[in-house]
Parts: structure tokens; C-alpha cells; sequence
């Protein structure tokens, strides 16, 4: 059951990521946001499969990816729910919009960081579980290892103010950055369904 929720989690995440950057190259902002929302649900499942099959010396990595993974979700499906809903259904006044509207740079925008950057400390740990025999694992390692050092600046940009409402080239810089992250994330994906395939039923 382990190995089978690994395959599906990650294949969903592959799936999803790849929708996001579809919506993303075609503008379609609530695309992008129901494609999110299914990356946080399937980024979970996968951390509780790397957790599952972690030797008995990497546990608590395991255990952490799946907590910090939990973190991330929660942040990120908050976001995006908000934008489907509350944004998309409800006329809003500026001062509510400043805050709640993504694409204006305010709460959600630093909270959707704060979620990105609890993921990236997610990846880290759950590269520590990784058992290395092929090289596709070990690519796969260092992927999500790497993946972790993205924590550090999700976290620092919003406390330094560097987007905001209004900012010259901002949503362009905004969908470079997010275009590159799947460009990244999805080996991993793909990594991860051969890393669970192989494991034991």
C-alpha cells in the first residue's frame, strides 16, 4: 500500500505541476490555482511515502518532511481556496483586495512564500530518506536536497518588501520564477514514481 500511494502521489504531483505551468504560459489564473491545490495534496502523500519507506536511521527525517510538508499545504490551500472563493465570487473593497488578491503583492502573496519555503525545508528532509542504488536516485536525492536551499529566499523576500502592489514587471518576474520552479520540480516528480516503483510491495 506504501509503494502504491508513492506511484499515485507522485504522478498526480507530476500531473498537477504540469498543469500549473500550462496555466501558467496561458494566463489562466484559476488554473493555476486549482492545479496548486492538487500539488499540496498529492506534495503530502509523497512525503508520507518517503516517511513510509525510510530506513530506521533516517525516521526522523522522514517524520519532518512529512510534518513540514503538512505546513506547506495547509499555507498553500488556504491561499489558492481564498482566490477561488472569497476573491472570485465576492466584490471586494480595495483594502480587502490589497490583502486577499494574490496578484497584488499583499497578505496571501507573503503567505503563499511562507508555504513554498516550509515545502523547500519539506524536500530537504525527505532527500535525506532517499536510499541510493541507481543513479536515478541519487539525481533524485540531490534534487530535493537542492530543492531546500528555495527555503531560505521564500522566506527572506517578504520580510524585505521586494514585491508589492503596483511593482514595474513584477507579475512577469512573478511567472519566470514559478516557470522555472516546474521546470525544476518536475524530475522530481518523475524521480519519485521510479524511486517508489522499485521499492518493495
Amino acid at each position: 500500500m506504501n509503494r502504491k500511494i508513492g506511484i499515485i502521489a507522485s504522478a498526480l504531483n507530476l500531473l498537477s505541476v504540469l498543469g500549473f505551468a500550462a496555466s501558467m504560459l496561458t494566463g489562466w489564473l484559476m488554473g493555476s490555482y486549482l492545479s496548486s491545490i492538487f500539488i499540496a495534496f498529492s506534495f503530502v502523500a509523497m512525503m508520507a511515502a518517503f516517511a513510509a519507506g525510510a530506513l530506521p536511521t533516517a525516521k526522523a527525517a522522514g517524520y519532518s518532511a512529512l510534518a513540514f510538508g503538512g505546513m506547506y499545504a495547509f499555507c498553500n490551500i488556504m491561499v489558492y481556496f481564498v482566490q477561488l472563493t472569497t476573491v472570485r465570487l465576492q466584490a471586494l473593497s480595495p483594502e480587502a483586495a490589497s490583502l486577499l488578491n494574490y496578484p497584488q503583492f499583499g497578505l496571501m502573496f507573503n503567505l503563499d512564500l511562507l508555504g513554498y519555503c516550509l515545502m523547500a525545508v519539506a524536500t530537504f528532509f525527505a532527500g535525506l530518506t532517499v536510499a541510493v542504488s541507481t543513479k536515478a536516485d541519487a539525481w533524485l536525492k540531490w534534487l530535493l536536497l537542492v530543492h531546500g536551499v528555495f527555503a531560505i529566499t521564500c522566506f527572506v523576500l517578504p520580510l524585505l518588501g521586494l514585491f508589492h502592489a503596483g511593482m514595474q514587471g513584477g507579475e512577469w518576474i512573478g511567472t519566470a520564477v514559478l516557470l522555472f520552479w516546474c521546470a525544476y520540480f518536475t524530475p522530481i516528480g518523475v524521480l519519485s514514481i521510479r524511486y517508489f516503483a522499485r521499492q518493495a510491495h
